[in-house]
């Protein structure tokens, strides 16, 4: 089900939540809505199911306008962060409950209920009642519950919060799995971007009510358009400094640090001031330009080792790399970057 929201707007009272968006999730695939707190992702998801009604613009389900359809008849699968399963009924009740709502004879309730605890792997669980599942569990009940009434869309608001570290990473590959074995549309609110690069065909990072970006977790890592885009995805985060375009280099104040200036920016005129976005995997030991700086924390990662370096401004960048027998805390590292590598934004955060 291709979904549409055509130049939307949502209000509370005088303030304006969601301004002029347009956005199309296309038929059959998953879209992350990625952001701040209070960015509104949420308002968006709740306008889309019919929860929120929407102040100016339209709501396409495919070629149908669902603008002012109730969310009983928009035929809407909705996993809530908190679950919200009935804590009386047992799993097999809360599943068929939105199919005994729409009166289907028992025998065919029971097949249906079935078939979805074998797909999200809970058969042996039906007779059970939330308080004797584990959060993992719960999860999949209320995924089970959703997608029991065949909905032309799945919508998913904050789903894995409230799971321990183990467990988002089991759920966040078996919602992916049932989403791609089922064929659903479906849109993910989270402010992680682990969630959205790892579940999502496309993410849609938004910030004070509009999306900034909307592109394929890797285009987006690889061209983020702003500093914004650039600092929400990767973990660790992307480090930012400030240099100046001086003699066609790019010169870091108070550092001794000179950077060549990227290729795609390469006409920025001299004496412009801008922001150097350095990525923790870009720096190291191999590059056209040296970076000079103090080890000032070690984090080990197992594999691999995170290591800030404080620059002589007092600006720190981030370097992971594997661990290393040849470095310690507080040791002068000459380490380096390749300068297409590099992200090059103006003052204002728009990508140069």
């Amino acid at each position: 089900m291709r979904i549409l929201l055509d130049h939307f707007s949502k209000s509370f009272g005088s303030v304006r939540v969601i301004d002029d968006m347009t956005l199309e999730i296309k038929d059959g695939e998953m879209l992350a809505l990625l952001g701040p707190s209070g960015c509104g992702k949420s308002t968006t998801l709740f306008a889309i199911c019919g929860i929120h009604k929407v102040t100016s613009g339209r709501i396409l389900f495919g070629d149908r306008d669902v603008t002012n359809v109730s969310s009983q008849e928009r035929n809407v699968g909705v996993v809530f962060q908190s679950y919200a399963l009935y804590p009386h009924m047992t799993v097999r009740e809360n599943i068929a409950f939105p199919l005994r709502i729409r009166s289907l004879p028992e025998a065919e309730i029971k097949r249906l209920v079935n078939e979805m605890a074998g797909l999200v792997h809970i058969g042996s669980l039906l007779d059970r009642r939330p308080a004797e599942l584990s959060g993992g569990q719960q999860q999949r009940v209320a995924l089970a519950r959703a997608l029991v009434r065949r909905p032309n869309v799945l919508l998913l608001d904050e789903p894995l919060a409230n799971l321990d570290a183990k467990l988002r990473l089991e759920m966040r590959s078996e919602i992916r799995r049932i989403q791609l074995e089922t064929g659903i549309t479906a849109i993910l609110v989270t402010h992680d971007q682990v969630e959205a690069m790892s579940m999502c065909d496309r993410i849609a990072i938004m910030n004070n009510g509009q999306i900034i970006q909307i592109a394929t977790p890797q285009e987006m890592y690889r061209n983020p358009r702003t500093a914004f885009v650039a600092g929400f995805l990767g973990n660790p985060p992307i480090a930012f400094i400030d240099a100046v375009a001086r003699d066609g280099m790019l010169a870091v104040e108070n550092a001794d640090i000179r950077l060549p200036i990227p290729r795609e920016a390469d006409r920025v005129p001299e004496g412009t001031p801008v922001v150097v976005g350095i990525r923790p995997e870009n720096l190291g030991t191999e590059g056209d330009a040296a970076i000079r700086g103090r080890v000032s924390f070690i984090e080990t990662q197992g594999r691999e080792n995170l290591y800030d370096i404080t620059l002589a401004n007092g600006k720190v960048l981030r370097s992971i790399q594997r661990v290393r027998d040849d470095v310690s805390l507080h040791d002068e590292v000459e380490w380096r970057v390749r300068s297409d590598q590099l992200f090059l934004f103006a003052q204002n955060g728009e990508r140069l």
